[in-house]
């Protein structure tokens, strides 16, 4: 990120009231606070109307984007299955297992590329990196109408796996440099929710297009491609022209505005404001034992979620007579998915706790696979079958941005952050591995194997995170037992948590 590195922008021009943005947002009501008997400036105290008039510029410059060009990405990324519902492996003379393959292997470079990916983001800045990846995978996609065997298809699955791996990273940490941490887990909770309405469109979308009777193509699902692929490329044009490259370069800010959002950022979300990219600084977060905890959550939340992303037509094709209908019952689901999605990122952010509603999201998953499989007769108890498929989509829409909120809650320093995200992101996609491959033909309709296994990895989701959230309770009462006070994560400005927890001030955001 561009924009003002060196320093804060003149805070003269900020008035001094009671600060917030949003009403539940991590303000800090003083302009003092005391630790171990000095007293030291935490933030300037600033006008709550003016931090929430420059929230809501934000939201509506900068969300609807972000929004659309994430709808693309899931539309690019799970389009496949849709096409496979209208024969795609038939008419590419596909053999056996090749299909789960062109699924998996777009896997392998979203995993290995992210990192190196976003660490180019960061140095040329989110908002000129990421609609260049989305000018890339738009052309990707589009390609994939002109395909006429496997090798073709597999081949651009790799190159669509690079272009997409460090997206949804950039993007979070992008957000990251615009809003508070208390109000992350909301602006991060509409912006994903464009998956879920990316695969309720998508089924809407696959429907319509597949009663195309043109001799322009062959088969009506390369007419999915070629639509999907053409607006993606053309909205990454304008993306490209339209993100500002920081706050402080936004053209519809005036000067005080940029003094004020940079003021924000600095007490309440990174330690340094546009800090430059040094790599031996932002891997000191994996020695951090609770990074592990992350990234053991996330690959607990991967499964499931790609499971969801990839086969989920597939799991209601044992409920549907009609082939035709298939991608139609896709849709309620997804939609009621971003709707929990939504309820359970703003009460996270109201009530400033992150884990008990990841531990819920892990637990509706669980829920969802288990009945799903224990019953025998999906015709005869088609309802419940049906109500099963929804809390399939609760449950892994909601612990992915909430994850992804808890732990850029608990990493100020900027390099750190978006390193931390650039792995953890492509791991939990890379359990796309697992699901394209418990997911086999052998057990349609019902792939009883693949649902159990899923199942397991809610479960051991949900056990991870409500631990990892107990241990930053005690611990956060430890210190503040040692330290004599009673010290939550909103009272200490990030300005002083370069070192995260090696620093005696730092309290977890739980």
């Amino acid at each position: 990120m561009t924009g003002n590195p060196t320093g804060p922008p003149d805070m003269d021009s900020i008035r001094k009231d009671p600060v917030s943005c949003d009403k539940d947002s991590n303000d800090i009501g003083s302009s003092h606070e005391v630790f171990n008997g000095e007293t030291e400036e935490t933030a300037h105290v600033i006008d709550r109307a003016a931090e929430r008039a420059l929230c809501r510029k934000f939201d509506l410059r900068l969300l609807p984007v972000l929004t659309v060009m994430y709808l693309f990405n899931a539309l690019d990324k799970g389009n496949l299955g849709n096409a496979q519902t209208a024969g795609l492996s038939k008419d590419l003379h596909f053999k056996t297992g090749q299909y789960n393959q062109i699924v998996g292997i777009f896997f392998v470079p979203y995993v290995v590329f992210a990192p190196i990916v976003a660490m180019l983001g960061k140095r040329f800045g989110p908002a000129r990196v990421l609609p260049i990846l989305m000018l890339c995978f738009g052309s990707f996609t589009l390609l994939n109408a002109t395909v006429t065997n496997y090798s073709g298809i597999f081949a651009l699955r790799w190159f669509l796996g690079m272009a997409e791996s460090a997206f949804f990273p950039l993007v979070i940490y992008y957000q990251t440099t615009f809003y508070r941490r208390g109000e992350l887990a909301r602006r991060l909770a509409i912006f994903y929710a464009a998956s879920n309405i990316a695969n309720a469109f998508s089924g809407l979308l696959s429907f319509g297009v597949f009663q195309i009777h043109s001799d322009l193509v062959d088969h009506p699902w390369r007419w999915l491609f070629i639509i999907e692929g053409s607006v993606t490329v053309a909205f990454s044009i304008f993306a490209f022209w339209y993100l500002p490259r920081s706050a402080a370069e936004a053209r519809f800010l005036n000067e005080e505005e940029k003094a004020l959002a940079y003021h924000r950022i600095h007490v309440d979300s990174s330690s340094t404001v546009n800090e430059k990219f040094a790599l031996k600084e932002a891997l000191k977060i994996f020695k951090r034992p609770t990074t592990y905890g992350f990234l053991f959550i996330e690959i607990c939340l991967g499964v499931p979620l790609q499971a969801v992303s990839l086969f989920l037509p597939q799991i209601v094709q044992r409920l549907v007579s009609s082939t035709v209908t298939i991608n139609l019952y896709t849709v309620a689901p997804n939609i009621t998915g971003a709707v929990m999605l939504l309820i359970l990122a703003f009460a996270s952010d109201a009530f400033r706790i992150r884990f008990p509603f990841i531990c819920l999201g892990f637990a509706f998953t669980f829920l969802g696979f288990i009945i799903y499989a224990a019953i025998q007769d999906v015709h005869a108890q088609v309802r419940v079958a049906y109500f099963a498929t929804f809390m399939m989509c609760w449950g892994t829409s909601a612990p992915s941005v909430l994850l992804s909120a808890w732990y850029n809650n608990n990493v100020a320093h900027e390099g750190e952050r978006l390193t931390l995200t650039s792995v953890g992101v492509p791991l939990a996609n890379l359990m796309g591995l697992v699901a394209s491959n418990v997911f086999q033909e052998k057990d349609a309709p019902k792939y009883l194997p693949a649902l159990i296994t899923t199942a397991c990895f809610g479960a051991a989701g949900c056990l991870v995170a409500g631990l990892l959230g107990l241990f930053m309770l005690w611990d956060n009462k430890r210190r503040n037992r040692r330290q004599g006070v009673n010290l939550t994560a909103r009272d200490v400005p990030t300005s002083k948590l370069r070192d995260g927890p090696q620093v005696d001030e730092f309290r977890w955001f739980i």
